[in-house]
């Protein structure tokens, strides 16, 4: 059993930073590829980023590629995504999710079977 907590959510100004940070418990944590979702009101989630095992492969979507960096510390069982340049079309409640097996750039949102509650991203224009 895997519970993640997401912390690090607020108002930002547009061009802005925040670092979204995803606690982790149990041990088998630095084994799980780990990914960040969003989910804006009255749109259907998306996926934001994915980080293998490791960390060495890491994966984006196309929408916040060269602004977002997810990043792991396996020692701490943390996961963060640092968020820059910031957008008003980045608002939106952003989760942490963990998965069992190999992480694919086409890995979905359905293959991953934690998922933290949720922290709210609110960039002003």
């Amino acid at each position: 059993q895997v519970q993640l907590v997401e912390s690090g959510g607020g108002v930002v100004q547009a061009g802005g930073s925040l670092r979204l940070s995803c606690a982790a418990s149990g041990r088998t944590f630095s084994s799980l590829p780990m990914g960040w979702f969003r989910q804006a009101p009255g749109k259907e989630r998306e996926f934001v980023a994915a980080i293998n095992w490791s960390g060495a492969s890491t994966y984006y979507a196309d929408s916040v590629k060269g602004r977002f960096t997810i990043s792991r510390v396996n020692a701490q069982n943390m996961v963060y995504l640092q968020m820059s340049s910031l957008k008003p079309e980045d608002t939106a409640v952003y989760f942490c999710a963990a998965k069992y097996g190999v992480l694919r750039s086409t890995t979905g949102g359905s293959e991953y079977n934690y998922w933290g509650q949720g922290t709210q991203v609110t960039v002003s224009s």
